[in-house]
């Protein structure tokens, strides 16, 4: 279970970037799509046309009010198809502007990680938003290949994330709460991107605190405990893709996906703004 998250882990920087890369923001802007409008509508472009409900309940942990403002009207600047060839003509854009295209090992991390996706494919009951994508056609450039195999991977664990989230009682600004406390990402990245009102923010925090899961704006040991339990299951969710690899493919792909992670890091995919 910790190779796959390893795996999966190492190799995320591949399929993070989408969100953060000019390429995205300058291909989406172009189609009439500016701000977070392009965000939302190139994740949720695998459903067709989404509606603000639909995004609300599978992204799962933004201000639904921001949510409907940013997809309100999107659907007649662009058709989702639009919307899917912009993201996977920035994708490929941006990964090869990395050099991800050059490195030795892109074919066999390739066929390791289709391996897992198609794998994963046959497990879609229950995740809407996998589904959704694991529905579109496999691109025929290998870079692109690889990012969407790696989409597949994302989409699936995250689905059984919020599966978890749900089951332990924890909604989606809780959920982001106790993220943020446990110091991974700035705390203000995450108020900003996922628009909830400071006010809103502030209670809730304190109904976290009354439920003994925050000391402060850290997590309690009671905090730890859970946010350990629901990691741990989210990983027992995800397995159904890796272990197709078998014990020592998927120890080969979390030695390989490492320098594909740091190529992308290194060539500041994942800067934010």
């Amino acid at each position: 279970m910790k190779t796959a998250r390893a795996a999966w882990r190492r190799l995320e920087p591949v399929h993070a970037m989408i969100y953060f890369a000019p390429e995205g923001r300058r291909r989406y802007a172009e189609l009439g799509l500016s701000g977070r409008a392009g965000y939302f509508a190139s994740r949720s472009a695998a459903f067709g046309r989404a509606s603000a409900e639909l995004v609300i309940s599978t992204f799962y942990n933004f201000n639904p009010d921001f949510v409907r403002q940013a997809v309100d009207g999107a659907w007649d600047a662009a058709t989702p198809q639009q919307v899917l060839d912009a993201r996977h003509a920035a994708a490929s854009e941006a990964l090869r502007r990395a050099g991800i295209h050059q490195l030795p090992a892109l074919d066999e991390v390739l066929a390791l990680t289709r391996r897992a996706a198609e794998a994963a494919c046959g497990h879609p009951q229950g995740r809407p938003l996998f589904a959704a994508h694991a529905a579109l056609p496999w691109p025929e450039e290998p870079v692109l290949q690889l990012w969407h195999a790696q989409t597949l991977l994302r989409e699936f664990r995250g689905d059984g994330h919020i599966a978890c989230l749900l089951s332990e009682g924890v909604g989606g600004l809780e959920s982001l709460i106790l993220h943020a406390a446990t110091g991974d990402v700035p705390v203000d990245f995450l108020k900003a991107s996922r628009a909830w009102p400071e006010e809103e923010w502030a209670e809730t925090a304190e109904r976290l605190r009354t439920r003994g899961l925050l000391e402060g704006d850290s997590l309690s040991p009671e905090g730890v405990r859970l946010r350990t339990h629901i990691e741990d299951r989210t990983d027992r969710l995800a397995l159904p893709a890796y272990t197709a690899l078998g014990d020592a493919d998927c120890d080969r792909l979390a030695e390989l996906a490492s320098p594909f992670g740091r190529t992308v890091v290194d060539a500041g995919l994942l800067q934010i703004g």
